[in-house]
């Protein structure tokens, strides 16, 4: 699997290293193991200027590969080099060099001894490593391989502007659902939970973004990349970024599976329609994800401690620790969209609605609710065709990475920027701003019919009802009700009004996600549940 997960694309990553990876030759003589690291060609030729050669037998003359420096060797003999520390190389293990019978380094397999020779790094690599070259040069074109290595670097550069895109929407989000009063309810008390979630991955992922980019343009300016400093090149502070990137990413998908639930419950079954379960929420979405993180860290250190930063984590099984749970959040997610949506087509067929209508509201409701329960990540956790042509994998790779990260974007404008009750406060907010200031003249305007999902009106915490299948609807329409209430909701009980007026101000961070209660709220009419929906594809 190819993910911008572990820092680098693996593919982008790859190209780093790609010229160091040639066939595989397995030569089982050693020779010496001391290690001869050096960083320039001159350091290298400084180390052995003052070695005779002997005239004995003939000699391969010492070398720098641009990455370890060699020393003189005597025919006929393979000298061995531990693995220099690197992305996707286990130092445990050596890198070889042959000298053939003439006294001259040897070149790949197949072409004829020369002066520089060939340095066969192959054994450096871990056997998923190996695996992922064997599909990059399935082909066996370079060239071909070299356009799928371009095409994930561009692929970069969308991940970077759409996450952050994402950034920005989600903090502005968050700020309007702490700004004003009368949004704080039981909906976006989870939006707020998964906004958080996702904006910890995204900051997380734009500065490993930034700093590769920084380190990468650095070392083409001054010849060596792994001179500079960086998160990469830090040791404990890399590797648990990409812990606490995994844990954010983890807590993402809960709190999607939250969601769901919460939706679907509201639709079409009766569960938790008591007292909102905060803390069992908040145990789930925030908890779970610390046993699975530290189960897989600690799996994850013991079997590529070798390696640089664990550089291609997310190739090894044991990353199914983490990704095995967050398919199922989607699986899940996935018959709870089926469910929803086929309870708004037996509402709408019961309405006598015509055909086409019935097509286009399942359609934009399917649409609307896709991003927000993270069924569009089915994309990333799947193989990338490198084995395929460069068009099959360009094709992935942009639809791919473009939905994975404008996908906080996309949240934030479906459920807060377009949310009919979000623009009613918002428009209230300004109409008082420039009322304080003189423009009485100024009206509020009608509110939009599109409420993204979820209306944000405060929620009434119902007591448990315990009276079988006649309480049960009733709970359920209550519930509903609740979540369907207008802005004249706001305006009687002088929530919205008073916030806007007074300036609500978030003291403490935690206060942002409180549900606020209405005492005595206006009862709206009636309205059955499946009514979110409805919302929803209008």
């Amino acid at each position: 699997m190819v993910s911008t997960i572990g820092g680098p694309s693996t593919v982008a990553a790859a190209a780093a290293v790609a010229g160091a990876a040639g066939a595989a030759t397995t030569i089982t003589t050693t020779d010496a193991t001391q290690l001869f690291i050096n960083t320039t060609l001159d350091s290298c030729a400084l180390k052995y200027e003052e070695f005779v050669i002997p005239t004995t037998v003939p000699y391969c003359n010492w070398t720098w590969d641009s990455i370890l420096c060699w020393p003189p060797t005597p025919a006929n003999l393979t000298i061995r080099q531990r693995c220099p520390p690197a992305h996707g190389i286990d130092t445990s293990k050596f890198a070889e060099r042959r000298c053939s019978a003439e006294g001259q380094w040897e070149g790949k397999p197949g072409s004829p001894p020369n002066l520089h020779g060939w340095t066969n790094y192959t054994p450096c690599y871990s056997p998923e490593v190996i695996q992922l070259f064997r599909k990059l040069y399935a082909g066996g074109s370079d060239d071909e391989a070299n356009d799928k290595i371009d095409i994930a670097e561009r692929t970069r550069t969308l991940e970077t502007v759409g996450f952050s895109l994402s950034l920005v929407a989600l903090i502005i989000s968050l700020i309007i659902f702490c700004k004003f009063r009368g949004l704080r309810n039981n909906r976006t008390r989870i939006h707020k939970n998964l906004f958080v979630a996702m904006v910890i991955q995204v900051v997380i992922r734009l500065t490993l973004y930034i700093d590769q980019a920084i380190i990468r343009s650095g070392g083409k300016k001054f010849g060596n990349e792994s001179s500079r400093q960086g998160i990469d090149n830090t040791p404990f502070l890399c590797e648990a970024s990409y812990v606490l990137l995994e844990y954010a990413r983890t807590c993402m998908f809960m709190w999607m599976f939250i969601e769901g639930l919460y939706l679907h419950n509201v639709v079409t079954v009766t569960v938790f329609q008591g007292r909102f379960p905060h803390t069992l929420y908040a145990i789930v979405g925030w908890g779970g994800p610390v046993v699975l993180t530290v189960i897989w860290a600690i799996t994850t250190a013991q079997y590529i401690r070798q390696q640089k930063c664990w550089w291609g984590y997310n190739l090894t099984p044991y990353y199914w620790i983490l990704e095995g749970p967050r398919l199922a959040v989607v699986v899940l997610n996935f018959i709870f969209l089926l469910n929803i949506i086929r309870v708004l087509i037996v509402k709408l067929r019961q309405s006598h609605t015509s055909d086409v209508e019935q097509v286009r509201k399942a359609v934009r409701a399917a649409v609307v609710l896709v991003p927000l329960l993270g069924i569009t990540n089915i994309l990333n956790m799947t193989q990338a065709p490198l084995d395929k042509t460069a068009l099959e994998f360009a094709i992935w790779s942009y639809v791919t990475h473009f939905l994975t990260s404008f996908q906080g974007f996309f949240i934030a404008l479906l459920y807060c920027f377009l949310n009919g009750e979000v623009r009613t406060a918002l428009m209230k907010s300004i109409s008082v701003y420039l009322s304080l200031r003189g423009h009485h003249d100024w009206a509020v305007r009608r509110q939009s019919l599109f409420s993204a999902g979820y209306p944000t009106v405060p929620v009434n915490e119902a007591p448990p009802q315990t009276g079988g299948d006649t309480n049960r609807n009733t709970n359920r329409n209550a519930v509903s009700n609740n979540l369907l209430a207008s802005a004249n909701n706001h305006t009687a009980n002088g929530g919205m009004i008073s916030s806007t007026a007074n300036g609500f101000r978030c003291g403490w961070f935690s206060r942002c996600f409180l549900v606020q209660k209405h005492t005595n709220p206006s009862a709206p009419e009636p309205a059955p549940p499946e009514s979110v929906v409805f919302d929803i594809s209008d």
